[in-house]
């Protein structure tokens, strides 16, 4: 009887210690001096050193300037992932400490991931560098008409536009946050740095909220600093409640179909 009570206590003991557990490599990332209007990003690697899959089943960041992502699929022992934090500068200058929450069923179900910087103007940042490091700068260059018509669009839909963005500098350009007034615009695929002398197609999409004619001005931002580092786009559109043909007329006061 001894025994078997002993080996219950073993078994359950082993089952306890029969867990995943995340260990990063780092919990804190600073990213020292960040030009305003890019986007500034880390990904913190970690390894599961426990014995048991670890599954990641949210990241939360602590405001809305921050994007997570992360490792989706089970993370075996020995095996590796990462948790991948996105802030957004623009509009943001100065000291900035944001964190983001790991919820998992690892031994420790919630870690604490910290990013920290500082983001300049672009004045700032031409105080900061030499004429030789402003020289090095990447050119911020659109290509073709900066603008597209989209002509007729039904309330709800939403197209995209494709510009294509030049870097006339001597350093990878990064593209970064778009600004907009009407909240409707965005990167159909976030754009990879272009390097010096190359261009890329970059695609927006675009989803009016309000009916009638529109032209909304979108700035493109980049860490460009010798000019004044954002490119104007406009997007025209005329917004009506449905391109649906009309099929039916008033007769006496009464809809009937064409006949």
């Amino acid at each position: 009887m001894k025994y078997l009570f002993a080996l219950a206590l073993l078994a359950s003991a082993l089952g306890a210690r029969a867990q995943g557990v995340l260990t990063f490599e780092r919990d804190l990332h600073d990213f020292g001096a960040v030009p305003e209007g890019t986007m500034a990003a880390h990904e913190f690697r970690f390894k599961n050193t426990g014995n048991q899959p670890v599954v990641i089943a949210n990241v939360q960041a602590s405001c809305g300037c921050t994007t997570p992502e992360w490792t989706k699929t089970p993370v075996l022992p020995g095996k590796a992932g990462v948790v991948r934090a996105v802030y957004s500068s623009a509009g943001r200058p100065g000291v900035f400490s944001k964190t983001v929450t790991v919820t998992s069923n690892a031994a420790t179900p919630s870690h604490v991931l910290t990013i920290k910087g500082t983001v300049l103007t672009k004045d700032e940042q031409k105080k900061a560098l030499t004429p030789a490091e402003v020289a090095r700068s990447p050119r911020l260059v659109i290509e073709g008409a900066p603008g597209h018509d989209f002509g007729r669009l039904e309330s709800g839909q939403q197209l995209s536009a494709r510009f294509v963005v030049r870097n006339a500098g001597k350093s990878p350009l990064v593209l970064g946050a778009l600004g907009s007034a009407c909240y409707c615009v965005g990167y159909k695929v976030p754009p990879a740095p272009i390097a010096p002398g190359q261009s890329t197609a970059v695609e927006l999409v675009y989803a009016p909220r309000q009916l009638g004619a529109l032209a909304d001005v979108v700035t493109l931002q980049s860490n460009d600093v010798a000019t004044a580092g954002e490119a104007k786009l406009t997007l025209r559109a005329t917004v009506v409640r449905t391109l649906a043909p009309e099929s039916l007329v008033k007769e006496s006061g009464t809809a009937v179909p064409f006949k």
